[in-house]
């Protein structure tokens, strides 16, 4: 018969520490401790197995379970001498969750079951302490009924804290057995009237619903997006730990505590913890007390203080990590009754995994692994003051776009942000950005949009500026011309008006209204530096590049250990102040010479920038993309010119200047201006825009502008080149889709190219000219186009729209139905979906190379900083992924996991 049920306790086990997957976390704690000869009170574990088989078979454990468990409860009453809730000296238990992973909070626990009237009694009787038997059995009706019989929690502390007012009673210990009672009494008829049954007298019974209760607690909606959020699996299940009751409620020579091996915040090696005297665990974390320090137990129990600093000292160096563990003293005799790995904050991550090579604990291999990707965050970007932000009232959530804690008096457009900012801090709070919103973003420490999702156009643009950005904050409603927001959160209403201070997490997508203190990390600290050192010994050859489209972005991206630069957007440039009206003069214009006459007066900006990345990248390759977007972007809005069309004839003097300055022209221009401006935003109104006129079609019809730009690259990189500056220009054409578009475009690169190098005496400097991969025709056609391109870059993005047919921006209506319904794994536009638009990605490369062996081959898009995706271009051939200067160390990290587990193949095909 197959096993399902593991004993545990008295020096001996059934499983061990490596039975994680079976007997869950905490199952398999309780088995390594007792094997190890550590005090832990017996029980048995119901393994993660029955947690599956209990949905699959209508929420019922299947019969041979059941009489597994009858055996296992059994040997439990011979080991203890007692039977379970009977006798003179009734047998109690606990019944935990625990799966493999752990979710601290997010399932059920119930304590002091088998306790009824009787054996409430005899419990009484037995230990000559009437209060304590009376609160054991008042707690575990109120938890039974919670987590069992689903009763409101918040009714069971009605009538527990009406008690305690009656009796004048400050804390819960000053209530005597009689309240107890009283209490008990009430609790009954609360059960009864909610449930329309008594209270569950039968042992048995009781035990059959709370196991029941724990596997259901599985698929609360708290547990659910707990999994969700740290990416665990939903069919692992969990395991139920049944184990006898031992009682920190006994007196004063009792207790209950919880504590790490070392700080889980700082990582800092320092025991760590809590502890309440007389109390049961539940107590410690419910805040119904203020617990003490762990390290006075020292003064209170100075016997069981050293020997839990011995058995947990012998626990970290056994499973060589932080241990969080739980403990209760029973009248002196100390017990353990878990110990798993810890979960830490980032920096406490990487500290601890610094601190246990050098302690010779775990190889440096280990340390590597120990560190999630994304904990790295942490370190990379300020968070607000945890004590400063207890005060503040959370006013809205929304989705953490972009990491990091930002602080600053509210704006609601752009203009009102450049002009705020000049006095201070500036939150930029939006319904949504476009890229007009450019210069608002830009002098903003933080960005707030009602509505978009992770890769809208506020948190590309903002994770690849390192500004802590929230979107899809749906409580917000924005109100632009009266300069406010009305938010409904809650079920409370508030105005925010322009100047009020708010205090924004992009790491969690939390807003709070008022001005909360900041905390910078310190990126270059022993711990992560050492740790970046081992992780890029690991990641060998597979580089790591930044999206960055100025000077100041591609230092941070060096900063952070970036490689070279995979995109650099162009026309992020064109949105400046100083370059829209060129850039929109160049659109207006009927022929080639007005065209070629704008252009010149964008030439030398453009010029500028690239030599400011190319001086910053030094050694390191630029890949430049050529104009992408499509050309109405770089205009105004047809409802705002329509607008101020009406306005004009009546505007002030003031309201007239005010326009001009908007528009980049007079006054007296602006009669004429603005009707030429909106029938030129009319004629290039298009239905799908992001299938229009953009990307290499914008430069096949106007070949000019790419003329200028490919001018702008060489010039540039010709002046630096001549400072001794090391230049590696890659010219990169979007949206291929046919090779003959590829050959168009690089004709025209390469003869400017030639022309500049020339004319400088740099012919033989080194550049390349290569394209996008972003639509499946690409993809598909990938060999003929690497007979032209010397390097692919994937614009995953734009892949992930085209092969799935669908759009970004609109995803985020229905995509809380999608994860939850299980059609889509996760946000597609976050995580790679390597099942539809990861076997494009594959065909690519490998018809790619077959066509040019040394094809370069990177990933440009959004993906290119999430871990899963990074994992998934290292086994997929790729030479680098880039991503926002900001994600860089995250790429960093991942890129080294994925090397360590890897199995050469990759690495293989990288270097053929």
């Amino acid at each position: 018969m197959k096993e399902y049920v593991y004993s545990f306790g008295g020096g001996q086990a059934d499983g061990d520490g490596k039975m994680r997957d079976l007997l869950g976390g905490k199952g398999a704690g309780l088995a390594e401790m007792s094997k190890a000869g550590v005090p832990v009170p017996p029980g048995f574990t119901i393994s993660t197995e029955v947690c599956t088989l209990f949905f699959e078979n209508g929420n019922k454990v299947p019969g041979e379970v059941d009489e597994q468990i009858a055996k296992a409860l059994e040997k439990l009453e011979k080991q203890m001498g007692k039977k379970l809730g009977a006798g003179e000296d009734p047998l109690l238990v606990s019944v935990r969750s625990g799966a493999k992973f752990s979710m601290p909070g997010m399932m059920n626990t119930i304590l002091n079951l088998g306790l009824n009237d009787e054996s409430t009694e005899a419990l009484a009787r037995k230990t000559g302490n009437a209060r304590f038997a009376y609160d054991c059995y008042r707690r575990f009706i109120q938890m039974f009924g919670e987590v069992a019989l689903h009763i409101d929690m918040a009714k069971f502390d009605h009538i527990f804290d009406s008690r305690k007012a009656k009796a004048r009673a400050k804390l819960d210990t000053d209530l005597t057995a009689e309240d107890l009672k009283s209490i008990i009494g009430e609790y009954k008829k609360l059960v009864k009237k909610e449930t329309g049954s008594e209270f569950p007298q039968s042992p048995l019974k009781q035990l059959t619903l709370a196991r029941d209760a724990v596997f259901n607690s599985w698929n609360t909606p708290k547990a659910i997006y707990y999994r969700r959020m740290e990416k665990i699996p939903d069919s692992i299940g969990t395991a139920a730990n049944v184990q006898a009751m031992v009682f920190g409620n006994m007196g004063d020579n009792s207790g209950t505590g919880v504590g790490f091996t070392r700080n889980p915040s700082t990582g800092e090696r320092a025991f760590y913890g809590e502890f309440l005297v007389n109390a049961q665990g539940e107590d410690v974390v419910a805040g119904i007390r203020t617990p003490q320090p762990i390290t006075e137990l020292e003064q209170v129990m100075p016997e069981a203080y050293r020997q839990l600093r011995e058995i947990t000292t012998n626990l970290e160096k056994h499973y060589r990590d932080v241990q969080d563990f739980e403990f209760t003293v029973e009248e002196g005799k100390l017990y353990m009754l878990q110990t798993r790995n810890g979960k830490r904050t980032g920096p406490a991550a990487v500290r601890v995994a610094v601190d246990m090579v050098e302690e010779g604990l775990i190889s440096k291999k280990e340390a590597v692994q120990r560190v999630a990707p994304n904990q790295l965050d942490q370190l990379l970007h300020p968070v607000l003051d945890p004590a400063m932000r207890k005060g503040l009232q959370k006013i809205a959530t929304g989705l953490p776009a972009s990491p990091g804690a930002a602080v600053g008096r509210a704006a609601f457009s752009s203009e009102d942000a450049v002009h705020l900012a000049e006095g201070g801090p500036v939150i930029l709070v939006r319904k949504e950005t476009t890229p007009d919103d450019i210069h608002g973003m830009d002098v903003s420490k933080g960005i707030l949009t009602a509505v978009g999702g992770l890769t809208s156009h506020a948190a590309v643009v903002a994770r690849g500026m390192g500004r802590p950005c929230v979107v899809g904050a749906s409580s917000v409603a924005v109100n632009e011309a009266t300069k406010q927001a009305t938010i409904l959160f809650e079920g409370k209403k508030l105005t925010l008006k322009e100047g009020d201070w708010i205090s924004l997490d992009g790491t969690l997508g939390e807003v709070y209204l008022g001005q909360c203190k900041t905390n910078e990390p310190d990126p270059k600290s022993h711990y992560f530096a050492s740790f970046m050192e081992w992780a890029d010994e690991f990641r060998g050859d597979f580089g790591v590049r930044a999206n960055a489209d100025i000077p100041r972005d591609a230092k941070a991206a060096r900063m952070f250990g970036a490689e070279g630069i995979g995109l650099c957007r162009t026309e992020h440039m064109f949105f400046a102040e100083d370059r829209i009206p060129h850039m929109q003069a160049m659109i207006l214009a009927r022929d080639e010479k007005t065209r070629k006459n704008a252009l010149k007066k964008l030439l030398p900006m453009q010029r500028k920038d690239f030599a400011g990345l190319f001086e910053a990248m030094d050694g390191f390759p630029v890949v430049i993309r050529t104009l992408d977007p499509p050309l109405h972007e770089f205009l105004p809005k047809r409802e705002n010119l329509m607008v101020d069309i009406a306005k004009l004839p009546n505007a002030t003097g003031r309201e007239k200047k005010e326009m001009a300055a908007t528009y980049g022209v007079s006054v007296g221009e602006l009669k004429k201006h603005l009707p030429e401006l909106l029938h030129r935003v009319e004629e290039l109104h298009e239905f799908n825009p992001m299938l229009g006129h953009r990307g290499c079609r914008l430069g096949v019809t106007y070949p000019e502008v790419t003329e200028m730009q490919a001018r702008a690259i060489f010039e540039a990189a010709a002046q630096v080149a001549k400072k001794g500056v090391k230049v590696i220009p890659e010219v990169m054409i979007p949206l291929v889709g046919n090779v003959k578009e590829l050959q168009n475009q690089k004709a025209i690169v390469v003869k400017v190219a030639e022309e500049v190098l020339g004319a400088a005496g740099l012919k033989d400097l080194k550049y390349y000219v290569g394209t996008m991969i972003e639509i499946p025709r690409a993809a598909l056609t990938a060999d003929d186009i690497a007979r032209e391109a010397e390097f692919f870059s994937f614009g995953t993005n734009d892949l992930t729209q085209t092969t799935m047919g669908l759009s970004r921006d609109d995803y985020t209506k229905f995509s809380k139905q999608y994860e939850d319904l299980k059609i889509f794994k996760a946000d597609p536009f976050a995580v790679l979906d390597q099942d539809g638009v990861g076997k494009l990605v594959e065909h690519a490369v490998k018809m790619g190379r077959k066509a040019r062996p040394d094809l370069e081959v990177g990933i440009c898009g959004e993906h290119g900083g999430e871990p899963s995706s990074v994992e998934f271009c290292y086994r997929a051939g790729m030479n680098y992924v880039s991503c926002s200067p900001y994600r860089v160390p995250i790429a960093r990290l991942a890129a080294a996991q994925a090397a360590i587990s890897g199995d050469g193949k990759a690495e293989a095909q990288r270097t053929a």
